[in-house]
């Protein structure tokens, strides 16, 4: 990671050296230092931590930019909002970045509020344990542990939980007593009370007062916002390996790349079967860049279930397909030099691509039946289908019961673990009359937060998400979703916005490349090691798992276009991350 710190709290202003004696001397063997200190909290990071001060004895750390894309590092710009709360509302809304806020309340010197910014796009997470008034936040788990501020001991119910709900990103953790501050979200500590809170939240742009009511106003703001973000962290990384798959996304991404100051690297990967081959269109984006495209293979053997995950891992996040990717991308960076990787990932769920009639239906209750008339050819155009069947699909959208984002999955579990009940993501708590395509790309929007931080090459090198900026977020979420199938095309608006950069070939294609021919394949070749692999693991020491269902369905043939096997990838995901725990 490009910068760590370690923030120790202690039970009352004054008695850090008791609390912890020689706790600074062993985190200076670790490479950190005092960055900070205020009240009963001191802040220890490395030294390239960036660092900010702010009124009433605040702080910033990490990277802070204006709305011009510009990096922060005067303090003198807050110095008119002396009041906290000021602060930290002027910062959400006029700045963005990947930051944490620490501030201490001016009247109790043992009350702070901590606030992390609305964007996982960056590469520093908050993860803290205080009990009374005593504990820790860190960027790295294992900061605490080798410390001696923290064992490791798996939370079971929490296992439970994740096996029974995959897609869902909560606060918990893998481990007892420790819990995650999400983007977006502050935490009030004041003794024994502590309370987590959403600061922002995407709701506030996508009411009706924030609504774009042109496309062209749409796709210029967006355009606009991309590019702020995509150039931003360029400020931050001198030299770039880009994952360029080809796609849309990432091939944005490269374009908003072209003429900026840093050298960037472009990395696109292959596989031994068919599914993944998108070199011509990443070729075509890398020319663009007047840079050599650099293609890895992804083989079959290297597709593993037993590896150690990063000691940063806080809960089950790495599968067999993503540690193999990890593999290879930190092998192409340590090659060519690179300070960070830059990913188009997340851009499915920024630029709307939702695949229900939820566009249309959201066109009818917001615009009327012109505005759902139009949106319903789109989405016949876009599926193929009859404007009949688009309509039929719009009035059935309208009549059910709004989508949920809790999506249980109780294939191969024992019984017991399936009654486990979900716990919210602060997103998911949508307004009333909230418009069903809204509900769908937000609760997708907040699924991205999974894999922030799953990927270990994050570790040694800062992986952005640029896509998931605040800016871009903001700027895409007013945007209706009917406008996001214009011209019955996915992800119209960023199409529109980026259509003078973008090879026709890239800009027009529909397709979207796929692993899964590569993953059926890696399950043909070890599916009866991944029976073994689960049913003598701890999760059936647990009594987690129905060792009966697994033991027939590797028996069995695999069905045409059956994607069952994907849930054995998930449960040796977390068998694998249990098995190395305490």
């Amino acid at each position: 990671m490009d910068s760590d710190y370690l923030a120790v709290l202690a039970p009352a202003a004054g008695l850090f050296d008791v609390a912890f004696p020689n706790l600074g001397d062993t985190l200076h063997t670790m490479g950190m230092r005092v960055r900070h200190a205020s009240g009963s909290m001191t802040l220890f990071g490395t030294n390239d931590l960036p660092v900010l001060s702010l009124p009433g004895g605040g702080v910033l750390i990490g990277y802070l930019f204006g709305q011009d894309g510009m990096p922060i590092s005067d303090s003198a710009k807050f110095s008119e909002h002396a009041n906290p709360a000021q602060t930290r509302k002027h910062i959400l809304e006029t700045c963005w970045g990947s930051y944490l806020i620490i501030q201490p309340d001016a009247h109790a010197p043992e009350a702070f509020t901590i606030t992390r910014a609305p964007s996982a796009a960056g590469n520093l997470p908050c993860i803290y344990s205080i009990q009374a008034g005593s504990g820790f936040l860190t960027s790295d788990i294992s900061l605490a542990i080798r410390a001696g501020l923290y064992r490791k001991q798996i939370d079971w119910d929490f296992i439970a939980h994740r096996l029974t709900y995959p897609g869902i990103k909560t606060q918990r953790c893998g481990f007892v007593d420790l819990v995650e501050l999400l983007p977006g979200c502050s935490l009030s500590v004041s003794g024994s009370e502590i309370a987590a809170r959403q600061a922002w939240t995407p709701w506030d742009f996508v009411r009706p007062d924030q609504r774009y009511r042109h496309r062209r106003e749409a796709a210029d703001h967006i355009r606009h916002a991309v590019s702020i973000a995509v150039r931003a962290w360029t400020h931050a990384d001198r030299s770039i390996l880009l994952e360029l798959s080809g796609g849309l996304d990432s091939s944005i991404v490269a374009a908003c790349l072209r003429d900026s100051h840093a050298r960037v690297i472009c990395c696109n990967l292959t596989t031994s079967v068919p599914g993944v081959d998108e070199r011509h269109y990443a070729h075509l984006m890398a020319r663009q860049l007047d840079v050599e495209l650099h293609t890895e293979r992804l083989e079959i053997d290297r597709a593993r279930f037993d590896f150690t995950p990063s000691p940063d891992s806080i809960a089950p996040g790495m599968g067999a397909l993503q540690h193999a990717i990890d593999e290879i991308m930190e092998s192409a960076a340590e090659r060519h030099g690179a300070d960070a990787y830059h990913s188009g990932g997340g851009g499915d769920s920024v630029f709307c691509y939702l695949r229900t009639a939820a566009p249309a239906a959201d066109a009818l209750r917001a615009s009327g039946f012109r505005a759902a008339w139009a949106a319903s050819r789109d989405l016949s155009k876009l599926h193929q289908c009859t404007l009949w069947k688009a309509g039929r699909l719009t009035i059935a959208k309208l009549r059910r019961p709004p989508t949920s984002p809790y999506h249980d999955d109780a294939t191969f579990l024992a019984p017991s673990t399936a009654n486990v009940s979900p716990e919210a993501h602060p997103w998911f708590t949508a307004p009333k009359h909230a418009l069903p395509g809204d509900r769908e790309r937000l609760f997708d929007l907040a699924g991205n937060q999974l894999f922030q931080g799953q990927a270990s090459r994050g570790a040694r090198r800062p992986l952005r998400f640029p896509l998931l900026s605040q800016p871009v977020m903001e700027a895409c979420l007013r945007a209706p979703s009917w406008m996001w199938i214009a011209d019955g095309k996915n992800r119209a608006l960023a199409r529109a916005a980026f259509s003078d950069v973008l090879p026709p070939d890239v800009m027009n294609r529909q397709s979207k490349a796929t692993y899964m021919s590569y993953l059926g394949a890696v399950y043909e070749k070890n599916k009866h090691h991944i029976a073994d692999f689960l049913l003598s693991g701890r999760l059936q020491s647990q009594r987690l798992l129905d060792a009966r269902a697994i033991h027939d369905f590797v028996a069995r043939p695999l069905p045409p276009r059956d994607q069952t096997f994907l849930r054995m990838f998930d449960l040796c995901m977390v068998e694998n991350w249990v098995r190395h725990q305490p």
